[in-house]
């Protein structure tokens, strides 16, 4: 999503006949010179910053190894292709209004453009949302259940779990053609986007858009908290039966900031529609365009936590830091001595059926071995 517009500009009243999406806002529209500059600047970052995440994605999936990284990194893949993709639609458009002030009405009259950038704004700002709850997902279980994963969860499953988050989004953003909500363009009138209101149709819309957005951020929560608490007590737990566990903790990190940036984002967008739709109030137009700029950041600043946050990143701005096997908590020794108390009963399931079978064995031993040794004579 990337209108990014300063002015507020009166709006004609609607003559007869207008089509839906210029019934509430008809052009024309004043246009602002330094809003042009910008949009220009803001949209040129984004996609330079996801060109660059891309790149860096692409290297590092085919240096990686790792099983459940290299799953972890098509989704990361996914989510950089959204946000550049939806930066060059909805941003293509919002410049052209900017450079060339075109009048809506003549060059748009049956309102397919205004759809288009109504449906592109709720495709390509859901999608961002939903592919952090499913990477929430599959860390989940890529920590909590790494062997039931590794046995049963090819790429291809990782790729089609893309294209079905790309699908619903898809989905839900059409509504609006079927008659479930409308798209309108907006003021300062270079973009259009659903129409937030607590009537018919719209207010199903609208309360459909901000419940959608709201729980994957609370699925994204809850799953990367449960996650992070059983790194925690794995990462704790005995260092000669700890695995290798450096580049999860890489990626937890990776998952969190963009949980973060999603939430700081997107829920004062989210909260906003839903107040509006519930409570009846009128639409105030400032407020939506201030919340409108901070679910755009969403767009800029997620490529940047795949280019700073890697571990090679990480070594060279921290390189006295060990990041070998067991390096977790070596830093950190008088905090693991206290986890591992409460921790060692639940290190059997999490740590995988190596630790079990060793337990096993130890089951099996006989009594004999047990007893002191006879007193010397």
């Amino acid at each position: 999503m990337h209108p990014l517009a300063t002015m507020n500009a009166p709006t004609s009243p609607p003559v007869k006949d207008t089509p839906p999406c210029y019934s509430i806002n008809s052009p024309p529209f004043s246009n602002s010179t330094t809003s042009a500059y910008l949009s220009m600047v803001f949209c040129s970052l984004g996609l330079i910053s996801n060109l660059i995440a891309f790149v860096v994605l692409l290297m590092s999936f085919r240096r990686t190894h790792s099983r459940s990284r290299s799953f972890f990194l098509i989704f990361l893949g996914g989510l950089v292709v959204t946000d550049f993709m939806g930066l060059l639609v909805t941003g293509s458009i919002v410049l052209s209004f900017h450079f060339t002030s075109f009048n809506w009405r003549k060059l748009d009259p049956k309102c397919h453009l205004c759809n288009f950038m109504g449906m592109s704004m709720v495709f390509y700002g859901l999608c961002p949302l939903l592919l952090g709850a499913a990477m929430a997902v599959e860390r989940f279980i890529g920590i909590n259940r790494p062997f039931a994963r590794s046995t049963s969860m090819p790429k291809n499953r990782t790729i089609s779990m893309v294209l079905m988050v790309w699908f619903i989004a898809g989905c839900i953003a059409l509504l609006p053609l079927t008659g479930i909500g409308s798209y309108h363009i907006q003021i300062p009138g270079s973009w259009c986007f659903l129409n937030i209101s607590s009537e018919g149709n719209d207010l199903v819309f609208s309360l459909l858009f901000s419940l959608v957005g709201l729980t994957s951020i609370i699925v994204s929560f809850l799953l990367n908290t449960v996650s992070v608490v059983t790194l925690i007590k794995v990462c704790c737990g005995q260092v000669n039966n700890q695995r290798r566990r450096d580049h999860e903790v890489e990626m937890m990190i990776q998952l969190i900031l963009i949980m973060v940036i999603a939430s700081v984002c997107w829920c004062p967008l989210l909260v906003f529609i839903a107040q509006i739709v519930l409570s009846g109030n009128d639409l105030q137009v400032g407020s939506l365009l201030l919340w409108i700029r901070f679910a755009t950041w969403n767009q800029i600043l997620d490529p940047w936590v795949y280019i700073l946050f890697r571990r090679a990143v990480l070594q060279r701005i921290y390189p006295r830091f060990d990041w070998s096997r067991g390096s977790i908590i070596s830093k950190y020794p008088s905090f693991s001595n206290t986890m591992r108390r409460f921790t060692r009963s639940s290190l059997g399931s999490t740590l995988g059926s190596n630790e079990t079978g060793e337990a096993g064995k130890s089951n099996l031993t006989p009594p004999s071995t047990l007893m002191p040794p006879p007193p010397s004579p």
